[in-house]
């Protein structure tokens, strides 16, 4: 046979290929989808059915990549994910041409002086160098991008000694310290790779002057494996100082408390996008999990949305009372802000009885979770702007606002948000999902799942491969290290020589008419708002 036949017969079978398989294939689908009961589209429309299902299934990645603008996705648009993820890998945060923001709608502005601080005018402490690796762009072409990582000897911006902040300076008999202002939010193991948390402990030790909150998880070798200041949570299932059956462990707690990496403990009564109980599906619950929470392995966990231990602030401030007796350490409490009565409640309570906690995390209903009910994450609660502004001023109308720490949290991953929260009332500011971005994640919003494909909220050995400890923990130092030298410039703008000395002063808010508020008068609106209604339904 010659050439020309075998190459004629090749064509026919490619041509074959090209046509007969992907018929083969519409037929089968056809089949398959008119005679089943379940898709009323597919039994009707069987091929048509099953292109408008695979076009509604890569929808998302569709709009986040190539339809949505810059400022337009939730729960984070593009913008933002590209300013946390070029923080952490670059340690830069400059731009160019102009801003992406819309200035057309509502939201904070921070007021800058006409004499802002000189550099050598800003009170910072660099004297010791962090040690890091950021990326350097060798080329950045249409089909291409080079880059190369280098070592380099970063600058902290810790506050300076006489400007840190002390949590139970005085009630405890070991305080904690706090050259910085910026720490990571509670994230538990189990709903989070070891790989993730092991990244995120190892850059936040690098960075130093911060602390990882464990989430209610439990605490597990991968939050101590970088050295840095530890916030134990403790969530109303009591995980990692329990007995088995559930019963609170006095002797688990002391054995915490013993430990130097541990500097305080929060009880976790409500988080902004879950005020029920932790859910963690079973298909994460480990043995080594199991172990960690002392609960058993492969069983799906839905914790209680309230301690069994106490039901009003007496007996929870009772209970901070023998936490912090016991283990020496401070001891807080998460909210979320809805009720403003109970909240006035519990702070004149604080006034009368001359106890409470040394810290409140004040988390916004914007506030991330692992897993929640739709109906809790989208409605439940008051999101931080709102919420934070409120408690300070509870506070300090009842004289006890210097006794207490205020550590804020939603959402809050760039420095500006940073710098407004500080001047809305924290002392403190707590973030997630940025450090989740700078580990890798790339908001596939399956964190309840398991199937996370960045490897960053998913035990599966397989899929944490991807996510690379020894490189994805310089990320994690250079973005705290961002975030820190951010809040010093806007500092600097605002005529002031640390970020310690926001001041509700120092922002405004601005509605869609124009129309610029001062912080104060949003803080009554919002107590009368609800005073108001109170009457209304009496």
């Amino acid at each position: 046979m010659s050439i020309t036949a075998y190459l004629v017969i090749a064509l026919i079978a490619i041509i074959a290929i090209i046509f007969l398989v992907p018929a083969i294939f519409l037929v089968y689908l056809y089949r398959k989808d008119n005679h089943q009961k379940q898709h009323s589209i597919l039994r009707n429309f069987p091929i048509l059915g099953n292109i408008r299902y695979f076009s509604e299934k890569i929808g998302p990645e569709m709009r986040q990549y190539m339809f949505e603008s810059d400022n337009e996705a939730k729960p984070f648009s593009r913008k933002e994910y590209q300013d946390v993820v070029k923080a952490g890998k670059y340690n830069n945060r400059l731009v160019g041409f102009g801003s992406k923001r819309d200035f057309e709608k509502e939201g904070y502005y921070i007021r800058n002086t006409l004499f802002p601080k000189l550099e050598e005018e800003m009170r910072v402490d660099n004297s010791k160098k962090i040690n890091t690796n950021v990326y350097e762009v060798d080329a950045d072409n249409l089909f291409s991008r080079k880059e190369h990582r280098e070592e380099k000897m970063a600058d902290p911006y810790y506050l300076k000694d006489e400007d840190a902040i002390v949590l139970g300076e005085k009630t405890c008999r070991h305080p904690f310290t706090l050259k910085g202002q910026i720490g990571q939010s509670g994230m538990s193991y189990g709903a989070l790779g070891e790989h993730a948390i092991s990244a995120l402990s190892k850059g936040l030790g690098i960075a130093g002057g911060t602390w990882m909150n464990t989430g209610e998880g439990g605490l597990s070798p991968y939050h101590l494996a970088g050295n840095t200041d530890i916030i134990m949570q403790i969530g109303p299932d009591m995980f990692g100082v329990r007995e088995m059956s559930g019963k609170f462990s006095w002797e688990e707690f002391k054995n915490k408390s013993q430990m130097d990496q541990v500097k305080a403990f929060e009880l976790k009564l409500a988080q902004g996008a879950k005020t029920r109980g932790g859910h963690v599906e079973g298909s994460k619950v480990t043995e080594e999990i199991a172990k960690i929470r002392m609960v058993e392995p492969g069983q799906t966990i839905n914790s209680p949305n309230r301690f069994y231990e106490f039901d009003n602030a007496p007996k929870l401030f009772e209970f901070i009372e023998e936490l912090r007796e016991a283990g020496g350490k401070p001891v807080g409490i998460k909210i979320v802000v809805g009720d403003l009565n109970a909240l006035e409640d519990m702070i004149k309570y604080m006034k009368d009885s001359g106890k409470g906690p040394d810290f409140i995390t004040v988390d916004g209903s914007e506030g991330g979770t692992g897993a929640t009910y739709q109906e809790l994450a989208d409605t439940v609660g008051l999101p931080i702007m709102s919420a934070l502004p409120v408690v300070d001023e509870m506070l300090r109308e009842y004289d006890v606002r210097h006794r207490v720490k205020l550590i804020a949290s939603g959402k809050l991953i760039t420095p500006d948000k940073i710098a407004i929260a500080l001047a809305l009332g924290a002392d403190l500011v707590n973030i997630a999902r940025g450090f989740m971005i700078s580990v890798g994640c790339i908001l596939a919003q399956v964190c309840h799942t398991n199937r996370c494909p960045a490897g960053v909220a998913t035990t599966d050995k397989k899929l944490q491969d991807g996510l690379v400890v020894e490189e994805k923990k310089y990320r994690v130092a250079n973005y705290i290290s961002s975030l820190r030298a951010g809040l010093f410039n806007l500092a600097a703008a605002a005529g002031l020589d640390n970020p310690t000395q926001f001041e509700r002063k120092h922002v405004v808010f601005r509605d869609e008419m124009g129309r610029v508020h001062e912080v104060k008068d949003i803080v009554h609106s919002l107590r009368e708002g609800q005073t108001r209604k109170e009457k209304q339904l009496s």
